[in-house]
């Protein structure tokens, strides 16, 4: 039987951080190992916790959302970031994606979308809802195309490839099915896809590869 995910919950108020524990508590596959009401103190939680997932607020005291999920991909790099936020705002999904989060939900969504975005994210899938992505997508087209076709170069055709089925949110045992591959092959090729980008998680690089024009959005 695979482990629980052990998640650290942080938000600056304690009963929607109760809320979330009692939903998520619910579900045998997913384990609450620590909390924070701020910034700070969440970075400590998670650095003595190490969870597989921190699922945090943009508005956070202390220091910011995305200051926190900088610092928690920075020290922890195995340790995913879950944004939950009021937020649906593109420049704020944007900036979430560039400081590492995994991923991105609005607080408005259903309880069981909480829940399969966490399996979801540890599995290595992009979360972001496809109607938030698609609004993006107009704030990233803004961007010059020439930024986004110089680090495209530094990609060999593989990695362009593998870039565009992450982009397309697949896992590494499916990239590697759909290439013919070794799933650990896959992995490797998707690191070394960030690692050249300069980029620190996998929703971050499937905007970029639509903004680089790797794939439509659908």
């Amino acid at each position: 039987m695979t482990d629980p995910v052990r998640v650290v919950l942080v938000d600056d108020h304690v009963l929607f951080r109760t809320g979330l524990e009692v939903v998520l508590g619910a579900d045998p596959r997913v384990e609450v190992v620590g909390q924070a009401a701020d910034g700070v103190a969440a970075v400590e939680v998670a650095r003595a916790a190490r969870p597989d997932i921190v699922i945090l607020d943009l508005r956070l005291p202390g220091c910011s959302g995305l200051e926190c999920c900088r610092r928690i991909r920075d020290e922890l790099p195995d340790t995913q970031v879950l944004v939950l936020t009021a937020s649906d705002a593109e420049d704020d999904l944007v900036a979430a994606l560039r400081a590492g989060a995994g991923g991105y939900l609005v607080k408005d969504g259903d309880p069981a979308e909480l829940v399969e975005a966490v399996l979801g994210l540890r599995e290595g899938r992009s979360i972001v809802p496809p109607d938030l992505a698609a609004r993006a997508l107009t704030d990233l087209a803004r961007f010059d195309r020439q930024a986004a076709a110089g680090p495209i170069g530094q990609l060999t055709p593989r990695e362009r490839e593998v870039l565009a089925l992450v982009a397309l949110g697949l896992r590494n045992r499916e990239i590697a099915a759909r290439l013919f591959i070794a799933e650990n092959t896959a992995k490797n090729h998707v690191q070394r896809v960030l690692t050249k980008l300069g980029m620190s998680s996998r929703a971050e690089a499937a905007a970029f590869a639509v903004r680089a024009g790797l794939l439509s959005p659908s």
